[in-house]
């Protein structure tokens, strides 16, 4: 009985997730260009001026701390698990017919999946939560954001239990994918075959050092870790193209660069010669912008909560820029070297098609192996922690009553239940091997993004009427004070 109600629950989101995608996918496709267009025009028009935060107020963290926690919290281990992995994909399969060599569309279109209509997502939560926290003085609640118009207290707490239970199967999933990678990694090293014992205390691990830093705070814990993350990344990501062609890397990064600029809108809309097909969207542009969605309403508390002194012009510039170009250029690094080794073999096995060992495979073509895939590994627990330790901060402050400061007390609990949770779904996992409970945790971000996609459109007519009123308001009292 047992084993009926575990597959037919996991064939039963699949279904669903899959119905999602094929029903909705365009429509998140249209979103996505939407929110890029709705940003650059607040960002760019008089409403760009608004400050979060009061009128002389500087911001709270520098640029590169800023940068730091925003990138380790919103795409993390994401870029080691496909940097080598999916441009490698796209120039094997390359998704649509184009006059671009098949390097310079693989990476335009790799850039286009991890480009700005991710960070559009993130950034309207951020910039719509910020305003509210930080001009409006309102709680850190995704509900208050709408409480002015939305009466029904039921409704409003509806949307906070949702993001909560999201960030919950988000969190799982990624230290459950995360461990799996890093054990690979550590099986790939030492030519061994650890198994559920090293997952577990990988996980164990991971939750702990996440508690350590969400417990010592965004100043002592979140962002000295994310500063340490990204100075380990740019190790990785400077040595990789220093032994590698700089020259041909540098001339794919503004080429491929240029293009995605030129076709952002042809692509955003799969239009005409620029559409790879349903299957395709469906197994891949669909699944990351519901991805996207679906950890957006986290990753923009968390962004908004560290933004406090930035104008929204800042913000939303920075957000889309400043995160997008360097995760192109990651991409470049990896992604031309990789081409490079397929060129060099004279022909190509899959060698580069997992998405837990491709990069441990790259590094064994390169100088000091050895070390440079234990440093991945370290990055790769880095990158979690630095995951698990914003998002328990974020459930803390919701469940602390919206509070900026939740108590130390909220974030052990919450480190505790996410520590639980990830483990219980790795036992289950491996004691029905034929159910991947892990990828049913990643579809059922799928499934719950949906609610989101209709709730972002609602929040931002909500939010662009308020901030007119706003500054149609501190218009009229500066020229009562001129006059």
């Amino acid at each position: 009985m047992v084993y009926i109600s575990t597959k037919t629950i996991y064939n039963t989101i699949e279904w669903i997730s899959l119905w999602v995608r094929n029903h909705f996918g365009y429509f998140y496709l249209y979103l996505g260009l939407g929110c890029v267009l709705f940003l650059l025009g607040i960002a760019l028009s008089p409403l760009g001026k608004i400050k979060l935060g009061k009128k002389n107020q500087k911001p709270e963290y520098g640029i590169w701390a800023w940068t730091a926690m925003l990138y380790s919290a919103g795409m993390g281990a994401g870029i080691l698990l496909r940097a080598v992995q999916e441009p490698v994909y796209m120039q094997q399969n390359i998704p649509y017919a184009s006059h671009l060599t098949a390097d310079i569309q693989a990476l335009e279109y790799t850039f286009y999946q991890w480009g700005f209509t991710a960070w559009a997502f993130y950034g309207l939560f951020a910039m719509v939560i910020g305003y509210h926290l930080y001009v409006r003085n309102k709680k850190v609640l995704i509900s208050s954001t709408i409480e002015d118009v939305v009466q029904h207290k039921t409704s409003r707490t509806a949307i906070d239990i949702l993001t909560i239970m999201t960030t919950v199967f988000g969190l799982v999933a990624a230290i459950g994918l995360g461990t799996t990678q890093i054990n690979g990694g550590i099986n790939h090293l030492l030519s061994e075959s650890f198994g559920l014992t090293a997952t577990l205390l990988l996980t164990t691990l991971i939750s702990c050092l996440a508690f350590f830093s969400a417990y010592k705070g965004i100043n002592k814990g979140i962002q000295v870790l994310s500063k340490i993350n990204i100075l380990v990344t740019l190790t990785l990501l400077i040595f990789t193209f220093i032994n590698s062609n700089g020259m041909e890397i540098l001339g794919n990064f503004t080429n491929a660069t240029l293009q995605y600029l030129m076709d952002f809108i042809p692509l955003s809309l799969a239009y005409g010669s620029y559409d790879p097909g349903l299957d395709f969207l469906t197994d891949w542009t669909f699944y990351y912008w519901a991805f996207w969605l679906a950890w957006a309403p986290f990753t923009g508390i968390f962004i908004a909560r560290i933004s406090k002194g930035r104008t929204l012009r800042q913000l939303l510039l920075g957000v889309l820029i400043i995160p997008s170009l360097g995760t192109f250029f990651w991409f470049s690094v990896f992604g031309t070297s990789a081409f490079n080794l397929i060129a060099e073999w004279g022909s190509y096995n899959h060698e580069f098609s997992g998405v837990f060992s491709s990069i441990f495979i790259f590094f064994e073509n390169y100088p000091y192996a050895t070390l440079l895939n234990c440093i991945t590994i370290l990055l790769l627990i880095g990158f979690l922690v630095t995951s698990v330790d914003s998002a328990v901060f974020v459930l803390s402050m919701f469940t602390d009553q919206g509070k900026k400061e939740p108590s130390k007390q909220h974030r052990l609990i919450w480190s505790l239940f996410i520590f639980l949770a990830t483990v219980a779904l790795i036992l289950l996992g491996h004691a029905k091997p034929e159910v991947n409970t892990l990828i049913a945790a990643q579809k059922l971000l799928i499934i719950t993004s949906l609610p989101f996609a209709f709730f972002i459109v609602f929040m931002a007519i909500i939010f662009i009427k308020e901030v007119i009123q706003y500054r149609n308001k501190w218009s009229r009292k500066d020229r009562k004070g001129i006059l």
